[in-house]
């Protein structure tokens, strides 16, 4: 079998980089296309993969990819995988299962619905200014349109999430299939580390709501350690005044990071993410979350028993689910187990499965 992936854009590496890395190396054979690359911020991941770009593939646009949002869905088209591949992967968030191919059967692995068009508040608004924001309100409907149609298209869509599955059943009106993201859970395991700070991980940007996590631990004044860089670096360091306040910045290497998840007392989440592969991973590592009743998170914190939810995304219910963990004493060899339904191999095993049919 001939089997061709695809991916929205390669200039940062996230949860839904994580997934395709995965793929990789499930198929070493199949070349990877994708809008642009930049190896850069990914350390050299996928040199020698990728096998072909859209016209998007230039230094500024890899620089500043969001301003060029519009011009994704037609670059996305521009790639014609024709017909020399039995089977198209497209491990997407939107762009990536809008590329053209011939008779092969289309998979789409679906991390996220296409934010910049169903939630265009959260992941534009806070981008371009007002006047900008309301004109590309018609350019936003556009998208979702042909979200629609690309997500519609596909032979047979995979969900990421329970979350993804309503929600690709709300707004492309076609079932799906939940197969959890792959953790790595004979990497991330328990060390047997003294647990003494809390832990945000993830990009810097505005929907991860780094900036409650800031200025919750200002006041509790306990120690956090902040890994992952993005735009709001500057930002939110001018934000903490706690000197308990730990910036780190990306780490690359998951040996690190593991150990880093490994000397977390509680792993920091209130974001609205479909799945969230970071709080998996701090799970996998017996540290319980707080996180944000809401999508992944919901699906994965057990109240009690792996971590602690709170309702609303604000400094104060932040603070409330901090000092409300603070007196639960979590096993953490039953945090782990409730991360192995996330193992690698399960995600391979039910792939394989599906690509196979």
């Amino acid at each position: 079998m001939k089997i061709a992936l695809t991916h929205d854009y390669l200039n940062q590496f996230g949860g839904a980089e994580r997934v395709l890395e995965i793929f990789a190396e499930m198929y070493p054979q199949a070349p990877i296309y994708t809008l642009f690359y930049d190896k850069t911020p990914l350390a050299g991941r996928f040199d020698g993969r990728v096998a072909g770009t859209s016209f998007l593939d230039h230094p500024i646009v890899r620089k500043n990819h969001r301003a060029f949002i519009p011009l994704m869905p037609l670059a996305a088209r521009s790639i014609n995988l024709g017909d020399g591949f039995d089977t198209v992967i497209s491990n997407s968030v939107g762009f990536g299962k809008g590329v053209r191919y011939g008779k092969a059967r289309h998979i789409f692995y679906c991390n996220a619905l296409l934010r910049y068009a169903w939630d265009p508040e959260a992941h534009l608004k806070d981008f371009l200014p007002k006047p900008l924001y309301l004109a590309a309100i018609p350019a936003i409907m556009g998208m979702r349109a042909w979200d629609r149609w690309t997500g519609r298209k596909a032979n047979t869509i995979v969900s990421n999430s329970e979350y993804t599955k309503e929600r690709i059943s709300r707004f492309y009106g076609r079932d799906s299939e939940v197969v959890y993201p792959p953790v790595d859970t004979d990497m991330f395991r328990p060390e047997g580390l003294d647990r003494s700070y809390y832990l945000a991980v993830g990009r810097l940007i505005p929907y991860k709501k780094f900036d409650i996590v800031v200025q919750a631990f200002n006041d509790l004044n306990l120690p956090l350690k902040i890994v992952g860089d993005g735009r709001d670096y500057e930002k939110l360091r001018s934000m903490a005044k706690s000197s308990n306040i730990e910036f780190t910045g990306f780490i690359n290497n998951p040996e690190e990071l593991k150990h880093i998840y490994n000397g977390a007392k509680g792993f920091l989440f209130p974001q609205v993410e479909d799945f969230g592969l970071v709080a998996a991973e701090a799970l996998a590592c017996g540290t319980p979350v707080i996180g944000y009743e809401k999508a992944g998170a919901k699906e994965m914190v057990t109240p009690g028993i792996n971590g602690v939810l709170f309702e609303e995304q604000s400094v104060e219910a932040l603070k409330d689910a901090v000092i409300r963990f603070e007196k639960l004493s979590l096993d953490p060899e039953k945090i782990t187990k409730t991360a192995l339904k996330f193992s690698r191999e399960e995600f391979e095993r039910r792939m394989r499965d599906i690509v196979g049919e």
